[in-house]
C-alpha cells in the first residue's frame, strides 16, 4: 500500500514468495546443500521440499486482501485511484536512536504535475520486425518437409534472440527432438544483439562472423552456435571479446564454439551443452550442473564457484589457473585419463573445423605436448556419483565429429574454403 501511494505501479514479491514455498534463508544456495530442497541438485535434499502451489496462491490472496482493506479504510475502490497519493502518508514518530533523525518530508511531498499513473508510454517491442520472421519464411522447406536449407543475413545489435522464434516453429512441427543436425544453417555477419541463439532447437546451426552481446545460447536446447572472429580482424582472437556475459545460462543441450573470448559467467547454470571458448572472464562455469566446457585461454577469477556437475578443461601453460579457481566444490587435476583426452580432442578438433581457430590448430599440431598444459576441473559430488554408478559420465559422450557447415568459411579440416 505504501509503495502504491508513493507511485509504484508494479510490485516485486519474489523473495517473499520463495519463503512462502519453504525457503528458510539458509544462505547456502551456491553450496548445493539447501536444507529444504529449494536450491539443490541432490535428490535426498530435494525430497524435503515442502512447497505447495496453494501456499503461494494464499500468500498473494492475503496481500491483495490487505491492500483492499487499507484502500477501503481510506475510501478507495480501485488501485489506480490510490497510486501516486503520497499526501495520504505521514511520517511515523519514533524514539529509535537512528530513525528519529530521518526526515522523509521530501519522499512524501506532493509531486508536481497532474499525471498519477501510466506516466511512461509502453515501449514498442517491434515484434513484427523480428529477423526470425524472415528466417522462418526462408526455412519453410525445412520446417514443413525437413529439407536442408542454408540462409545468409547481416545482423545488427538490435536483432535480439535470433533463432528463438525459428526454434518455436521447428519444435511445433517436429517435436522436442527437432530436426537432424544442420538441417537449417544460418550464416550471419555483424554484431548480434542479446540472447543470440536463445533456446535454439536441434537441427539449427547459427554461425556468426563478428560478435554477440550478452546471453549467447541462453536456454540452448540442442542447436549449434558458432561465433567467428572476422578473418581481416586486426587483433588476436584469444585477446578479444566476441561474446558478452552470461553465455549458456540455463542451457540444456547442444554445442557452442567461440573463436574468441567470452565475458563473465560463461557457462553459468549450464546443464548439458558442450562448449569451446578461447578465454573467459570472472565466474566461469558458475553453478554448472552438466555438460563440458573447454577453455583454450585465460580465465578470470572465481572459476567453477558452485559447480556441481559436468567437467571443464582449461588450457594453463603458465600455471596461473590455480589462483583463479574456486575449490569449494571441485578438484583440479593435471592428469587426464583416456576419456578426458578423447572428449577434449574431439572438442578442439570440432572447434578448429567450425571456426578455423589458430589456437586450436596450434594445440592439435603438437597434441601430446598440449595435453600437459591442460587442467581438468571436476566437481567432487559428481565424481562420487560416477564412482557409485549412480550417474552417467559426460566424458563418455563426445559430440559428433564436425562436418562442413553449409556455406561455412571453413571445411571439415578447418581450412579456408575457396570460390575458385
Amino acid at each position: 500500500a505504501v509503495a502504491a501511494a508513493l507511485g509504484a505501479e508494479e510490485y516485486i514479491v519474489g523473495t517473499a514468495s520463495l519463503v512462502t514455498s519453504g525457503c528458510v534463508m539458509a544462505r547456502q544456495c551456491h553450496e548445493n546443500t539447501c536444507p529444504v530442497g529449494v536450491a539443490t541438485q541432490r535428490e535426498d535434499l530435494r525430497q524435503r521440499f515442502p512447497g505447495q502451489p496453494d501456499h503461494v496462491i494464499n500468500y498473494m490472496t492475503f496481500i491483495a486482501q490487505e491492500l483492499r482493506e487499507i484502500m477501503a479504510d481510506l475510501g478507495y475502490t480501485e488501485v489506480e485511484e490510490f497510486i501516486g497519493r503520497p499526501d495520504l502518508l505521514t511520517q511515523r514518530e519514533t524514539d529509535h536512536e537512528k530513525a528519529k533523525h530521518l526526515d522523509l518530508s521530501a519522499v512524501i511531498a506532493d509531486p508536481a504535475g497532474d499525471a498519477r499513473t501510466k506516466t511512461r508510454e509502453q515501449t514498442d517491442g517491434e515484434i513484427d520486425a523480428l529477423l526470425d520472421w524472415d528466417l522462418i519464411d526462408e526455412a519453410a522447406p525445412a520446417i514443413e518437409d525437413g529439407a536442408p536449407v542454408a540462409l545468409t543475413r547481416d545482423v545488427e545489435n538490435v536483432d535480439r534472440a535470433i533463432g528463438a522464434t525459428l526454434s518455436n516453429r521447428v519444435v511445433s512441427a517436429h517435436g522436442g527432438d527437432g530436426l537432424p543436425d544442420d538441417t537449417i544453417s544460418c550464416r550471419f555477419d555483424g554484431y548480434a544483439g542479446q540472447s543470440f541463439g536463445a533456446f535454439l532447437a536441434p537441427g539449427i546451426t547459427l554461425e556468426l562472423t563478428g560478435a554477440a552481446n550478452d546471453y549467447v545460447g541462453k536456454g540452448l536446447s540442442g542447436g549449434r552456435l558458432v561465433i567467428n572472429t572476422p578473418e581481416k580482424a586486426g587483433y588476436d582472437p584469444t585477446e578479444n571479446v566476441v561474446a558478452g556475459n552470461v553465455c549458456l545460462y540455463g542451457a540444456t543441450s547442444g554445442e557452442v564454439y567461440v573463436n574468441g573470448v567470452a565475458g563473465e559467467r560463461f557457462g553459468v547454470r549450464n546443464s548439458g551443452v558442450k562448449a569451446v571458448v578461447e578465454g573467459v572472464g570472472d565466474h566461469g562455469c558458475e553453478y554448472m550442473t552438466g555438460g563440458v566446457v573447454a577453455v583454450l585461454g585465460d580465465t578470470g577469477r572465481n572459476f567453477a564457484a558452485g559447480m556441481s556437475g559436468g567437467v571443464a578443461y582449461v588450457y594453463d601453460p603458465d600455471d596461473r589457473f590455480a589462483d583463479r579457481v574456486n575449490r569449494d566444490m571441485i578438484s583440479v587435476s593435471r592428469t587426464l585419463d583416456e576419456s578426458d583426452e578423447g572428449m577434449l580432442r574431439r572438442l578442439v578438433e570440432n572447434h578448429r573445423a567450425y571456426t578455423g581457430s589458430d589456437r586450436a590448430a596450434e594445440l592439435l599440431d603438437d597434441w601430446s605436448a598440449a595435453l600437459d598444459d591442460f587442467v581438468r576441473v571436476f566437481p567432487d559430488a559428481y565424481a562420487d556419483v560416477i564412482a557409485e554408478g549412480k550417474g552417467e559420465d559426460v566424458r563418455e559422450e563426445p559430440p559428433e565429429p564436425a562436418e562442413t557447415v553449409p556455406g561455412s568459411a571453413t571445411d571439415a579440416t578447418g581450412q579456408a574454403s575457396s570460390d575458385d
